[in-house]
């Protein structure tokens, strides 16, 4: 028998970042008589690079996953306040919770993806209607927002997302989350008796295109994919282009973010433009082939308390391409690269980050050896094809006995 599943992702592909790759690749990999359906927004993320529209729905359809594109109000300015975002969120999420209440009968299980938490509200919609439901966190949105100065902690809108997102979690069947430490501090900021609906579904990678080519890449080269925004460390790593040995050496960042225009003018002021490289967003099906011209991927991560759960896929992608990292952030991140040998971990620092660049740079042995065993370790344990069969067994165990829906007291027999 088939379970049907509806996935909720703000974000979903052509656009970039970690979680629209995840959600696609879980996605596209559930398989074990799984059916998915995935609701998301008409692409406009990073905001102005994609035409805005104005279709109700669109339905389109992603390597067996059938794709329903819902209209929401699309930011087209770059690194939108709040205010301007609020809209793209919520405007979806109740988009998503109608669509979610006309075609009731056509799934058996919802999951929503977090942050942003408004797709908590298509969650509770799906609960009322008697579906379980799993949300797939992927990090603390509120506590990072704070973290990096988007909201203050005493703002009305902290302690209401905060009363919101309790809410949602303890209604939920499961939640997933990416890493230990994340699940330990989800439990932490809103119950430990949320323990239980735990369960860890690490980030990963799809093996068969991320896959090494060719030699060790590009000497001269440094690159980092994904999103250029406020949790990533990328000032310290263009000012560390600096103290790098060679003049020759290039970091490509490749990809888009609030961060764009802010990071170009601090390389114009170094006067850097030769030494990096703004890429800008390219087809995800480039990607592997960049990350092999490459010798060094950068997977920097800002040293903030907040952000100790954070294992970004590009650090995934990075291994299953055989190219060895330099990495900062504290946590699990740090954990994972130290225990691994799989890269450099270093401070968030610019000569630091330099020095760590220039020990993988002058060592082309030292880098064939880390990239072969990340390569290894990736295909073993993080592969996208068993982290969605993972996933898939907690969505056939919820689904294998009835959500229990409370019933009206009976009246005649007991008066």
């Amino acid at each position: 028998m088939t379970t049907d599943c509806v996935i909720v992702s703000q974000r979903y592909p052509p656009e970039k970042g970690g979680n629209a790759s995840r959600i696609h690749d879980t996605a596209v990999n559930l398989d074990g008589g799984i059916s998915t359906t995935v609701l998301a927004p008409s692409p406009c993320y990073p905001p102005g690079n994609f035409e805005r529209t104005w279709e109700r729905e669109r339905t389109e359809h992603d390597d067996g996953v059938v794709v329903h594109r819902l209209w929401t109000w699309q930011p087209q300015t770059e690194n939108p306040s709040l205010l301007r975002r609020l809209p793209y969120y919520l405007v979806f999420a109740l988009h998503a919770a109608l669509w979610l209440v006309v075609n009731f009968r056509q799934y058996d299980v919802v999951m929503t993806s977090t942050p942003p938490i408004t797709t908590g509200i298509p969650g509770l919609v799906a609960v009322a209607i008697g579906k379980p439901w799993v949300v797939d966190v992927r990090d603390l949105w509120i506590e990072n927002s704070i973290a990096l100065g988007y909201i203050t902690a005493d703002s009305p809108l902290v302690k209401v997302g905060r009363a919101f997102q309790s809410v949602a979690l303890h209604t939920a069947d499961r939640i997933t989350v990416t890493t230990e430490t994340l699940g330990d501090a989800v439990t932490d900021a809103y119950g430990g008796e949320l323990r239980d609906q735990v369960r860890i579904i690490p980030n990963g990678v799809d093996t068969d295109r991320f896959t090494p080519e060719g030699g060790a890449g590009d000497d001269e080269q440094i690159v980092y994919t994904g999103n250029i925004g406020s949790a990533q460390a990328l000032e310290p790593c263009i000012r560390a282009m600096q103290y790098v040995s060679s003049d020759d050496v290039k970091l490509r960042l490749v990809g888009d973010g609030d961060e764009v225009s802010r990071l170009q003018t601090v390389t114009e002021q170094l006067d850097l433009e030769d030494s990096v490289e703004f890429v800008g967003l390219v087809d995800r099906e480039q990607v592997p082939e960049i990350l092999n011209d490459a010798a060094v991927g950068l997977a920097p991560i800002k040293d903030s308390p907040e952000l100790d759960y954070a294992m970004p896929t590009k650090l995934y992608e990075y291994l299953a391409c055989s190219l060895p990292v330099v990495a900062t952030g504290r946590g699990e991140i740090e954990r994972f690269v130290t225990e691994t040998e799989a890269g450099i971990h270093t401070e968030a620092d610019p000569k630091h980050i330099a020095a760590a660049i220039d020990a993988l740079l002058e060592n082309p042995g030292r880098r064939t050896t880390m990239g072969r065993d990340g390569r290894s370790l990736v295909a073993e344990e993080y592969g996208r094809g068993a982290i969605a069969d993972r996933l898939g067994e907690e969505i056939r165990a919820l689904t294998a006995s009835e959500r229990q829906i409370p019933h009206a007291a009976p009246s005649s027999d007991d008066d």
